[in-house]
């Protein structure tokens, strides 16, 4: 009896809190809707000093330490701010102070200052235990001088012959010498045939997830129409990352029929660096890359927005040059990164705001002792675009924008979320109308807690402090829903009236 009565009683609570306004149902889960840190192998962290032979920490350009065991040991910290996926430099074996992975002379081999293959297959089983995918750098363009193919006879029509790069000539850009490393004959059926295996092979012994593929253009396009359907018939939804090193989105485009998912976006990349450099910046031209992804890339939302890679100066260096204070510049830029179409690449360190010129000084041993303000704000967004559909797989509308301050929504089915971005040096007051939002509704802070709601003329008045964000899920009105309220009640009443006539039934029971 006393658990029907506290099964009746709780069941116009469960009733009251199930009500969920602009949700959206889980689906399953896209590669566009993955968040990817990228990690440079020896650079990040040591967790096996057993194979730091010819290590030396105080050479930019020699092997560091960092190891498969180091990646195992981080993937929780990993996993914590919010990221579903780890894309690694390559794996394989290199020749000396071959560090980042690019001077290959073995493709079936891992490399030993990382650690073993058994290692590795740990490694990814242990990210996949937390719900994180693994991809791995590929590189079929080129291998290490020191390669034993480079002096055997019999393999000398497995290499084109050694010229000159010329970037203006598209024969030279896909067969010459990339600084001077022994380029491969991939019109050749044998070279084609073994690296289609060894990329295969990589899948089936490790189970890994996706491949990044190095240096795209510079091979041509038949091969990797071929690569892309090879590996993918042997795992269901194995993603191709390339990368088309270009400013030009019409550069990329031209490998779109190829089978590659998507590109690093070098070109909007450019263009985030430039606008949150500092303040004051306007984010025109920045809005105006989603119609250029959408015009010129089969699938905007597979694209890899990124803001700092291996192969560029840190963006901390370039807030450092301004005299801007490069926490607060990456916050700007990293929330934009988060909330517009495509999926988020962070390069470690970036979530410490480090510091680095040009290669190899941007590729500096990662520090895990230090603040963590901007750890916490990426763990932050990286919750709330897991969270939210909308994020990741929704349409995207500029609302506003002036000299700096910029508001856009993201919709996706029901669920609608309002971005504010004040990149100005004043605090900003902007006032949007119900043609812009929603009539009766309020715009709820999902990162500082911000509450707007529209006034009895419809509008709302977004007010951001100065260099500041704000992401907004927009809902009806908050309040007492006088109407669900009194059906409770009635529900209650009528309880307590079934709850007394019980208790007279049982004593007149009693008395007879």
């Amino acid at each position: 009896m006393k658990r029907r009565v506290l099964s009746l009683i709780l069941v116009p609570f469960l009733l009251f809190y199930a009500l969920p306004v602009g949700a959206v149902e889980k689906e399953e889960r896209k590669w566009q809707d993955e968040t990817i840190y990228f990690l440079m192998v020896d650079r990040f962290n040591n967790g096996d000093t057993s194979n730091d032979f010819t290590v030396d920490t105080k050479d930019p350009k020699a092997y560091q330490g960092g190891d498969f065991q180091g990646v195992i040991d981080k993937l929780d910290y990993i996993k914590e701010m919010g990221f579903t996926a780890i894309w690694l430099t390559p794996v394989f074996e290199n020749q000396s102070k071959g560090y980042h992975g690019y001077w290959i002379t073995d493709f079936y081999k891992t490399e030993e200052h990382f650690g073993s293959m058994k290692t590795f297959k740990k490694l990814v089983e242990e990210a996949h235990k937390r719900d994180i995918k693994v991809m791995l750098d590929f590189v079929v363009n080129h291998v290490g001088p020191e390669h034993p193919w480079v002096n055997d006879p019999e393999k000398t029509d497995w290499f084109h012959e050694k010229q000159p790069m010329n970037f203006n000539n598209e024969e030279s850009v896909q067969n010459a010498w990339l600084y001077d490393l022994p380029d491969l004959n991939t019109e050749n059926p044998e070279v084609r045939n073994y690296l289609f295996d060894a990329a295969k092979w990589w899948i089936n012994e490790t189970d890994i997830d996706g491949y990044r593929l190095d240096t795209v253009r510079h091979v041509p396009q038949a091969f990797w129409t071929d690569f892309s359907k090879e590996v993918k018939s042997v795992k269901e939804d194995f993603y191709l990352l390339g990368e088309v090193f270009d400013r030009d989105p019409q550069q990329i485009s031209k490998y779109n029929d190829v089978g590659i998912d998507g590109f690093v976006n070098f070109p909007q990349a450019e263009e985030m660096r430039s606008a949150f450099q500092k303040p004051d910046h306007s984010l025109d031209r920045l809005f105006n890359f989603w119609k250029y992804n959408e015009t010129f890339y089969n699938n905007p939302y597979l694209m890899g927005t990124f803001i700092d890679n291996h192969d560029m100066e840190r963006f901390t260096r370039l807030l450092v040059q301004e005299k801007q204070f490069p926490g607060t510049r990456w916050k700007l830029a990293l929330t934009y990164m988060y909330t517009t179409p495509g999926i988020p690449i962070v390069y470690y360190g970036s979530e410490i705001a480090q510091d680095g010129g040009n290669d190899p000084d941007n590729r500096r041993l990662m520090n895990f002792r230090t603040d963590k303000e901007l750890i916490d704000y990426i763990t932050q967004l990286g919750k709330v675009r897991q969270d939210y559909p909308a994020l990741t797989r929704g349409s995207i509308e500029p609302i506003y924008e002036e000299n700096g301050m910029g508001i856009y929504k993201r919709i996706y089915k029901d669920q609608t979320i309002v971005v504010a971005i004040n990149n100005t040096s004043q605090s900003q007051k902007v006032k949007l109308g119900e043609e812009d939002l929603a009539e009766n509704s309020e715009l709820k802070g999902l990162l500082a807690g911000d509450l707007v709601r529209s006034d009895e003329d419809g509008n709302y008045t977004i007010v951001l402090d100065r260099e500041e964000a704000e992401i907004y899920s927009l809902k009806e009105k908050s309040g007492l829903n006088y109407p669900y309220l009194a059906a409770l009640g009635t529900v209650y009443v009528l309880f307590l009236l079934f709850i007394y006539l019980v208790w007279k039934r049982g004593k007149k029971n009693k008395k007879k």
